[in-house]
């Protein structure tokens, strides 16, 4: 007959519960907010959130922010992917016990000292193809 499965081995298939709880439950504190050059990879409408891809990293290293909260009085019909922005970002950071930064390291082999949590505070549509149809012009007249 199968052995069932033991809460051990379960918690190697998944993050338990106390992990959860605690990443959930840490305070965040307003960390820097930061303008960067990027573009709308998706759009999730129905939860008000965006990924995005930058051109220069944020200072945890990632170019990809996925899920960023977006404020409500944001209208998203007016979002386009793959379009160049300027985002005004807030980062918020908190941080993990050792307990926690522990069994990352020895079960996923990732390390992190920190939560962060990001929102758009805005974004401007940068004009990107008049700057090169102007480029090519002045080129021409060389």
């Amino acid at each position: 007959m199968p052995r069932k499965s033991s809460s051990k081995t379960s918690e190697k298939e998944g993050i338990p519960k106390w992990v959860e709880d605690e990443i959930k439950s840490i305070e965040l504190s307003e960390y820097e907010t930061l303008n960067r050059v990027g573009y709308i990879l998706e759009i999730y409408d129905k939860d008000k959130k965006l990924d995005i891809q930058l051109y220069e990293a944020l200072p945890d290293g990632r170019t990809i922010v996925e899920g960023i909260d977006v404020p409500k009085f944001h209208d998203f019909s007016k979002f386009m992917k793959g379009f160049v922005y300027e985002f005004k970002i807030k980062m918020s950071k908190g941080k993990i016990s050792d307990k926690t930064r522990e069994f990352l390291k020895m079960q996923y082999m990732l390390e992190m000292d920190y939560i962060f949590q990001f929102e758009l505070v805005e974004l401007q549509l940068m004009d990107v193809e008049s700057e090169a149809i102007t480029s090519d012009i002045n080129e021409s007249d060389e």
